[in-house]
């Protein structure tokens, strides 16, 4: 019941039909013919791998039909718009069993293929009020549509298969924590010196015999260190979910079947938390208010000087155990060095280096001057200035020399506040065990720094009413006449030279 379009074919007598600029057949929507869910997935899995359903989503509509045995069967359709897409979606179509049509209405033929390069026509309609009438050069069946699938609640359904290379994905994690495992799992990352963000979501209750909602702990983590990964994925209580998408994460070690990032169908201010082993997703509607992991850290306060004796005396004791800080050298390679001391005799080698650094080291370098020299900071390293004492950063504001250790082995933590100094100020421990503390403020752009201005001298323009005060010249043309030469006065003559040669002619001559 088809026929193949020839070149330069213009009578078609599918309603809606008609030929785009290629002479290719093309209707106002495609239409994928597919036997099951199982190719409905499959063709969104190989879709999705290369191209992006957001230019689909407006017109994109998945439904269940019937046919007149009672067959049920998948249609998936889009707007057609041109045949290059129509011809992607094709090829994927083939790749997973399908059968692809194009049409306007009710009526849909064959798409193009090999055999017939501008697509196919029918010889004859079907005479039926059914939803959908379908043209395949191997069959022609009328269906009835039996009800909509949503492409966000399918993919919902969808349970994530098992894939152990996702649980060394770098890059940003979330980590949600069951009621009671919240603090500890703050505080852990705290100490360990890992950034990121916290909320707190709410469920709804799991039955009837709760309470309230169930609260759990999200924690956002840019990158959370590899040495973490294993103990976040086997601690009973904690789930690791990795971003696959705006608004929608997965459980690490599981992948969804779908390219979720090419599928825009979940909005990026809410959080799809998508768990393997057959278990419902948790879903946030919208994403609750996050805080700084460094916010809820434990507080500690100073003693309070009105403190009872008992107390005072217990402090004092405490004292008597305390040791001086110790800087020793380590074999532990170096990392993060991102400050360096110069001191006063090196600061001449400083200058004949600006001339040599890079346009970035310069702009992204501070500097302060003091009385014991320069010190200069680069967040993202300071190797491209090979100058000074080299020091690296072991907590915020608190740097200690390169290739040296702090003895007694104290967290950052616990030696930062150990020093007393307040946060604007930068604390360096030297080498020789001093500890230097300088001011925030003090510190400047190098490139505000390194420039000394040229002395300039100011000049005074003359006015240009002098210029104008010249008398213009005045050329007039006046006609000659019939004597031109008549007005013209005779030149003065020249007097005589006197002397010896005067008369012109050479002399010795007569």
């Amino acid at each position: 019941m088809l026929e193949r379009i020839a070149l330069h074919q213009t009578r078609l007598r599918t309603p809606g039909l008609g030929l785009d600029a290629k002479g290719v057949a093309l209707g106002a929507k495609g239409l994928v013919l597919l036997a099951s869910i199982d190719r409905l997935v499959a063709l969104l899995a190989v879709y999705t791998q290369e191209y992006s359903l957001e230019d689909l989503m407006p017109s994109l509509e998945i439904q269940l039909v019937r046919s007149k045995l009672g067959t049920r069967e998948l249609t998936l359709s889009f707007a057609a718009e041109s045949s290059d897409r129509m011809d992607r979606m094709a090829e994927t179509a083939r790749l997973t069993g399908g059968f692809i049509f194009t049409g306007t209405s009710r009526h849909f033929v064959q798409y193009r293929d090999a055999a017939a390069p501008f697509g196919y026509d029918t010889s004859q309609l079907l005479a039926t009020d059914a939803a959908l009438s379908l043209y395949h050069d191997r069959f022609s069946q009328v269906y009835e549509v039996e009800r909509t699938i949503e492409l966000r609640a399918l993919l919902l359904r969808l349970m994530p298969h098992v894939d152990p290379t996702t649980n060394t994905t770098p890059g940003s994690r979330f980590l949600v924590a069951e009621p009671g495992l919240g603090p500890a799992l703050i505080h852990y990352l705290v100490r360990s010196r890992v950034d990121g963000e916290v909320a707190v979501g709410e469920w709804p209750p799991a039955s009837a015999f709760d309470d309230g909602p169930i609260r759990r702990t999200i924690v956002r983590v840019p990158d959370l260190p590899e040495r973490m990964r294993p103990l976040m994925q086997t601690t009973p209580g904690i789930t690791t979910f990795f971003p696959v998408g705006p608004g929608v994460a997965v459980e690490a070690g599981y992948r969804h079947p779908v390219q979720l990032r090419a599928c825009p169908v979940f909005d990026p201010k809410g959080l799809v938390l998508l768990r393997g082993r057959d278990r419902e997703p948790w879903v946030l509607p919208r994403m609750p208010q996050m805080g700084d992991l460094r916010v809820f850290a434990r507080i500690e306060l100073r003693s309070d000087p009105k403190a009872e004796g008992s107390l005072a005396e217990a402090l004092r004791k405490a004292e008597s155990v305390r040791v001086p800080l110790r800087v020793t050298p380590s074999t532990a390679p170096w990392r993060s060095v991102t400050a360096t001391w110069i001191k006063d005799a090196e600061i001449p080698l400083l200058r004949r280096l600006s001339y040599a650094l890079p346009r970035e080291t310069i702009q992204k370098t501070s500097i302060a001057i003091t009385a014991r020299g320069a010190f200069l900071r680069a967040p993202l390293g300071i190797e491209a200035i090979p100058l000074g004492t080299f020091f690296v950063e072991i907590h915020p504001n608190l740097y200690i020399p390169a290739g040296y250790d702090v003895t007694p082995a104290v967290a950052p933590e616990v030696l930062y506040r150990a020093l007393g100094a307040s946060s604007s100020q930068v604390l360096f421990v030297t080498p020789d065990e001093a500890a230097l503390a300088i001011e925030s403020s003090a510190f400047t752009s190098l490139e505000m720094a390194l420039i000394e201005a040229k002395p300039w001298e100011p000049l005074v323009a003359e006015a240009i009413e002098s210029a104008l005060d010249e008398a213009p010249i005045d050329l007039r043309i006046a006609p000659l006449g019939t004597f031109p030469m008549s007005g013209v006065e005779p030149p003065p003559k020249r007097e005589a030279p006197k002397g010896p040669g005067a008369s012109g002619a050479p002399s010795g001559e007569s």
